[in-house]
């Protein structure tokens, strides 16, 4: 006889300050780490809980390792996955096989989110999402010609992501709101502000800025080779992220 599977944290708060922490990985349903950058489930579950309701229509334009759409469907929120990685896409597919009994529905299809045109005008009750910062992780490798994570020039890909950002204010509706996380980078040892570059792109698209919550980095390799060479070079090591959120 199957056990049944957990479908929530041991313990869980709804987050109520602009700096966020989870130095664990989720270990309920079927949450993995195993997809690089992917984000934590308690992010996604402050963001659902915080600005959706159930039998909301919520779409993640970057699905990546599926943690999205695991916690929608457990929260009885209909989701859109997209992804242009059918990697992505299988491994989000395999996530969603648990059964929860709410009726929630799941769609999961390849599109680029520079065009997502099957998606109508303001159908999106709510949009979060965790696109890649440049090419710090590559996703595909340069395999797949539309994987963002493919462009190394900041300004090219803050230029694509505007393009996103243009694309998900037109498929949201109005007066809801848009999640999306990111990190900054170094080039030749020098900070470059890639989120807030990023965020720029957002407002310059009609968006509004609510929340600039900082999210603190846990699981990173900041021992051995990268202090010495914190110390070495006289740099400091990135340990956060910055999650805006958005209304339109």
């Amino acid at each position: 006889m199957k056990t049944a599977i957990k479908l929530h944290p041991d313990e869980f708060e709804l987050e109520c300050t602009t700096v966020w922490s989870f130095p664990r990985r989720g270990n309920w349903a079927t949450h993995k780490p195993d997809w690089r950058g992917n984000w934590a489930p308690e992010i996604v579950r402050n963001l659902i809980l915080r600005y959706s309701k159930e039998k909301d229509h919520l779409l993640d334009c970057m699905i990546g390792g599926g943690t999205t759409a695991i916690e929608a469907k457990i929260l009885n929120r209909h989701i859109t996955c997209i992804d242009v990685n059918e990697e992505a896409l299988k491994q989000t597919k395999k996530a969603l096989e648990f059964k929860v009994g709410n009726g929630a529905k799941q769609r999961v299809i390849k599109c680029d989110a520079r065009n997502m045109a099957f998606i109508k005008n303001e159908e999106i009750d709510f949009i979060l999402t965790h696109p890649p910062y440049v090419d710090i992780i590559k996703y595909s490798e340069g395999k797949i010609k539309e994987d963002l994570s493919g462009i190394h020039s900041i300004d090219d890909f803050c230029n694509e992501m505007e393009r996103v950002a243009s694309e998900l204010y037109r498929v949201l509706k109005k007066g809801k709101y848009c999640a999306i996380l990111m990190g900054d980078t170094r080039r030749n040892k020098m900070y470059q502000p890639l989120a807030f570059k990023v965020m720029e792109r957002f407002l310059r698209q009609g968006f509004v800025l609510k929340e600039d919550i900082i999210k603190r980095q846990h699981n990173c390799k900041a021992t051995g080779f990268w202090v010495n060479k914190s110390k070495e070079s006289n740099f400091l090591l990135i340990m956060h992220e910055h999650l805006f959120v958005f209304q339109k």
